[in-house]
């Protein structure tokens, strides 16, 4: 089938991040300053501060602890969604602090996160924004990997959560690119015959059948599980094409170095 593959970003290796990564960047208030000042000394907005720490008035006090920004690095298994839960926002919000369209993250990537200097405020999101939520859940539970586990002490522990996680099989690295199917011209079908126009959160990869085999089930890092369903002109040797639902998608994706196991 026709593809449309990104090749904007090249040279990107993923990497596991061995411990999980978050900071607040914190400003305590002098004598005589302002929330102006501030702003001005960190390059960012006055609302942005009042949004941030949940102020009610622009009046602030000597000694009082000014919360700049959030950011969270994203850590293998994690999902939009999870990130969101874990610091009490909803997927909307987080989409909209990271211009985000879609749910699509890398390990690696940085995300702000808002209202974290003093209570956070708990929104309750509109029917359809829970619903939909709800429905991007399901959907990467059953493509994804569990959520790796917080970093512990006990070294014997860690080591045993590694394992229970790590997909069985044999594994290789590849060169990987991203397609869609959502293209002019694009028939949307693969190769084995699947359908993508009607389901284009699918999970398929195009591979060289010479080294996996169409209809093995795979583990791609950072993709997560997948099928080998579909073939492609320049997918030779140890290449892959992931796909994903929309061209931003596969223009983010780029071509990157990941490890894939064949689970089946």
């Amino acid at each position: 089938m026709k593809k449309i593959v990104a090749a904007l970003m090249t040279g990107l290796i993923l990497s596991t991040v061995a411990v999980t990564t978050a900071s607040a960047e914190e400003h305590e208030v002098q004598p005589g300053e302002n929330l102006w000042d501030i702003a001005n000394e960190y390059n960012t907005t006055v609302d942005k501060l009042v949004q941030i720490n949940d102020l009610k008035t622009t009046v602030i006090q000597p000694k009082q602890t000014i919360y700049i920004n959030n950011t969270y690095v994203v850590q293998q298994g994690d999902t939009l969604l999870s990130i969101a839960k874990d610091h009490e926002v909803s997927l909307e919000e987080l989409k909209e602090w990271n211009n985000l369209d879609s749910a699509l993250i890398v390990i690696g990537q940085e995300l702000e996160i808002q209202n974290v200097g003093g209570d956070q405020v708990k929104r309750e999101a509109p029917e359809e924004v829970k619903e939909e939520e709800q429905a991007v859940a399901k959907k990467e539970e059953a493509t994804q990997p569990a959520p790796k586990q917080k970093t512990s002490s006990n070294t014997a522990d860690s080591s045993n959560t590694t394992k229970e996680q790590q997909p069985q099989g044999k594994t290789i690295s590849v060169t990987s690119t991203a397609y869609t199917a959502s293209c002019d011209g694009c028939s949307g079908i693969t190769s084995t015959g699947v359908d993508l126009n009607k389901d284009p959160f699918a999970k398929v990869i195009a591979v060289d059948p010479n080294v996996i085999p169409l209809g093995t089930k795979v583990h791609v890092e950072g993709y997560g599980y997948a099928i080998a369903a579909d073939v492609g002109g320049a997918i030779k040797g140890n290449k892959i094409d992931v796909h994903v639902p929309t061209k931003d998608e596969a223009y983010n994706w780029g071509v990157r170095t990941v490890n894939v196991t064949i689970v089946e």
